[in-house]
């Protein structure tokens, strides 16, 4: 089974801790934030900019310095959102193609499609996912459970519309993915063990 493997994840289900735990237990790389920051530094545009248009998705109404000048016809917000894209695709081909490694996220599993990852699909209920938010928030954060809620839905609904607008596919579809796990009621330790006992098998 390959070992270049993909994660794609509700917010607040313990996707991004599977996927660290996972590439610790098998000895390969691990990539996730740190792709923001290597494509800010690639396209020259400021990282928080990068950030938005990947946790949001593409948007002509974000507000952005550009330049004075530009084709007509070109909208050049969509242009910065593609050249993103673009990058983002580009840094995920030379990880897969430099050595065995753990993505989460950034569409990577539509990205590597012709590599034939092994694609996860992290998910779990709301009370759980909530729980697990409560225990991992900074001490600045005071959500109640009506804001929490509302907050894990609209992570949800940006990274769905993320992942639709690049790849014209369903996020969180299980047609998508080799393996979609339901948390909510599983150590994560125990996931781990048994997920990189199946993909070494």
């Amino acid at each position: 089974m390959s070992r270049i493997i993909t994660i794609g994840r509700e917010f607040g289900s313990g996707g991004r801790e599977i996927g660290k735990r996972l590439s610790d237990e098998l000895g390969i790389a691990y990539y996730d934030n740190e792709i923001i920051s290597q494509i800010a530094d690639r396209t020259k545009l400021a990282e928080g900019y990068v950030q938005h248009v990947m946790e949001n998705g593409p948007s002509t109404l974000y507000p952005i310095t550009i330049g004075r000048s530009f084709y007509m016809g070109v909208d050049p917000i969509m242009e910065q959102n593609n050249a993103i894209y673009r990058e983002q695709s580009r840094l995920i081909q030379e990880f897969a193609e430099k050595s065995d490694c753990v993505i989460v996220g950034r569409s990577a599993d539509y990205i590597l499609r012709e590599k034939h990852p092994f694609r996860l699909f992290v998910y779990a209920e709301m009370e759980h996912k909530m729980e697990r938010c409560k225990k991992r928030a900074p001490e600045s954060e005071h959500f109640t459970d009506k804001e929490l809620k509302r907050h894990i839905l609209d992570v949800d609904k940006r990274r769905a519309r993320y992942y639709q607008f690049f790849t014209g596919q369903t996020w969180g579809d299980r047609l998508n993915y080799d393996l979609c796990i339901n948390t909510s009621n599983y150590d994560i330790k125990e996931l781990v063990h048994a997920i990189a006992h199946l993909v070494e098998s």
